[in-house]
């Protein structure tokens, strides 16, 4: 068995097994979880916290978890980490020099992320799990806690925005 730490306390006992398969459900998704992280963000350092965090959520809690639905569970982390430091954040963060190095995913539409980029986080989530993540509208409700109704206006505004700024750029 291995002991899971947190400063100051014990916080759970995993078997191999669990460890095991933890550590499986990582390796297969983290590619997935990194680019939903970056489509709720839209910055790939921010996207790594997001998943790094939900993560060790996901670990802490792996016994009940497992047997549930993981992949949602650390979803509707990221969603609520997103929310919680946008709250406490400025919308915009100010720089004199832009980073040293930069990682560029040969995926990545940089016209349609920047305008993500731009939407109030509540329609990039639900942008983000109904197109991106391919979620129905109640599962995507589920995941944000919130009415079907409000996933389908978040998405129609979110949508008729995309579309302003798209246009714009073009």
């Amino acid at each position: 068995m291995t002991t899971v730490v947190r400063p100051g306390k014990r916080v759970g006992m995993a078997t191999a097994a669990e460890s095991d398969a933890f550590d499986a459900f990582v390796r297969a998704r983290l590619p997935h979880l990194l680019r939903f992280a970056r489509a709720l963000s839209g910055d790939e350092h921010a996207a790594a916290d997001l998943v790094q965090d939900a993560l060790e959520r996901t670990l802490l809690g792996w016994r009940r978890i497992v047997s549930e639905d993981p992949e949602g569970y650390v979803r509707r982390a990221m969603v609520n980490r997103s929310v919680s430091v946008w709250r406490k954040q400025r919308r915009e963060r100010l720089t004199d020099d832009p980073p040293p190095q930069r990682y560029d995913d040969p995926e990545r539409d940089h016209a349609l992320f920047a305008a993500l980029r731009r939407l109030p986080p509540r329609q990039r989530a639900v942008v983000a799990l109904r197109y991106y993540e391919d979620l129905s509208e109640a599962q995507t409700a589920a995941v944000l806690g919130c009415s079907v109704g409000t996933v389908k206006s978040q998405a129609h505004q979110a949508m008729a925005r995309l579309r302003e700024l798209l246009g714009e750029e073009r």
